[in-house]
């Protein structure tokens, strides 16, 4: 039989390993919300498509953030063709083709 206080330090122990790994992972998949572009200067346009104005122009492989993904204009670019582009804050929009995501599909939230 174990006592009170074993169980109370096996419970501890076990609550704290689940808490960890539940940061763990929460830690992992924030850092996997960044990608880099391709070895090219790439055009971040104010929206998702190639009717919108370009805003700025990235240097050659930048590192992104990608806040969300929606479908618009398809390009082919560097890794493929595809219609995603890739929000990387506020207005700004990168074409997905010109991001290493490892996936030709959505690899975060589709944006509203």
């Amino acid at each position: 039989m174990t006592s009170p206080r074993r169980r109370a330090l096996m419970l501890a122990g076990t609550a704290a390993t689940s808490a960890m790994m539940v940061l763990g992972w929460a830690a992992t998949a924030t850092a996997a919300s960044s990608y880099t572009t391709a070895p090219v200067e790439l055009n971040v346009r104010s929206g998702p498509g190639t009717s919108y104005s370009v805003v700025r122009v990235l240097p050659a492989s930048s590192v992104v953030e990608l806040f969300c993904q929606k479908p618009g204009t398809t390009v082919s670019g560097y890794y493929g063709t595809s219609n995603i582009w890739d929000n990387i804050g506020g207005s700004a929009y990168v074409s997905d083709t010109y991001v290493h995501t490892g996936s030709d599909g959505y690899v975060t939230a589709h944006c509203s």
